[in-house]
């Protein structure tokens, strides 16, 4: 296939499916739009070109026009490409109208004040934890927080000291304002590699590489008082266990935790909890609780804005749903196209 022809099939072909081409392929491809994939599929070795080619043969999309479409003008050979190419959003309208700036940025704000009614898997969670271990693993804004709260007041009520984890100075901060509002400052201490404020209180901020450090020395004979009364241990955006580089921290910290205390793992991305909550139970002496809750509270919404300083919705939807598919923004589109002409230049030779 000669260059002028791949050219012209990859034109005609989405966004979404150039994508799945490129997997295996093109490193970071999702990181490209149309123009950009297009060159790079064409200075691809001959070898995975030739099974580029070959996927694309076997598509429903004709490749080579017959003689007399090739006679057509090339407008009228784009559009009996496209009566042939199945629509990836059956039962929408391709005269749908899309979503505007304003659509996208209504009911943005503070919301109004209502009484607060915990969610079944909420109470479920926290009531889990009289008697094992647990797993959170819900969407962000979902109300991961209230679980972890409800579970301070109760291990404080016995007194017992508590520890919450982040993977973050900055986080472990913010944290350690929001906790000391709550429970009033003298209950509070905080402990990173630089700030160490009130380290006897009953409930302390740390990162978890301060964590493990601790429990570090209490393996070694240097017993701190404060893991003696330890009654639970919160590790927030748990999926750092997954990091190459610090998971390492996160899996000693769990295997040095004492048993005596009730270990509570929240996160919103974790892929596998599961397996995870699995592995806890074989390494932990009480058995661990997964709760794993998938819908959204609060909406996710995409916007794309250009360096020019343009803003327009990413998708012509306004919310984004998980596994409802979706369509880019004709206006997104077309500034990303420009974008992509000003940083890379036009593809000469063509």
């Amino acid at each position: 296939m000669t260059d002028e022809e791949l050219i012209s099939f990859l034109e005609d072909l989405p966004l979404r499916r150039l994508h799945v081409l490129a997997r295996g392929r093109v490193h970071r491809h999702f990181r490209m739009g149309k123009q950009r994939l297009i060159d790079v599929f064409l200075k691809l070795p001959p070898q995975i070109r030739s099974a580029l080619e070959e996927d694309l043969r076997s598509t429903t999309i004709p490749i080579k026009a017959s003689p007399p479409e090739a006679q057509q003008p090339r407008s009228q050979k784009k559009s009996s490409r496209q009566l042939q190419t199945p629509s990836r959003h059956p039962g929408k309208s391709s005269g749908e109208p899309s979503t505007t700036v304003a659509d996208l940025l209504e009911g943005l704000g503070v919301p109004p004040s209502t009484t607060f009614v915990p969610d079944p898997w909420q109470v479920d969670a926290v009531s889990q934890l009289a008697t094992t271990d647990v797993i959170v693993s819900a969407p962000t804004g979902s109300g991961k927080t209230y679980v972890a709260v409800e579970a301070m007041k109760q291990a404080m009520a016995k007194d017992s000291t508590v520890i919450y984890t982040s993977p973050l100075k900055a986080l472990s901060n913010t944290k350690y304002m929001e906790f000391s509002h709550l429970f009033g400052h003298e209950q509070v201490g905080i402990l990173t590699g630089d700030r160490r404020d009130n380290a006897q209180a009953p409930l302390l901020i740390m990162t978890t590489e301060i964590l493990r450090n601790l429990l570090y020395d209490a393996a070694s004979g240097e017993i701190d008082l404060r893991l003696n009364t330890l009654g639970l241990v919160i590790l927030d955006e748990s999926q750092f266990l997954a990091d190459p580089e610090r998971g390492v921290v996160w899996e000693e910290t769990i295997i040095f935790c004492p048993t005596q205390a009730r270990l509570l793992l929240l996160s919103a991305s974790i892929g596998n909890p599961q397996e995870l909550a699995d592995w806890l139970t074989s390494i932990r002496p009480i058995p661990c609780h997964l709760i794993h809750h998938r819908r959204r509270s609060v909406p996710l919404r995409g916007a794309y804005l250009h360096p020019a300083g343009k803003l327009s919705p990413l998708f012509k939807s306004r919310d984004i749903t998980q596994g409802a598919g979706y369509a880019f923004h004709p206006e997104t589109k077309r500034l990303f196209s420009k974008y992509e002409l000003e940083t890379f230049g036009p593809r000469g030779g063509r």
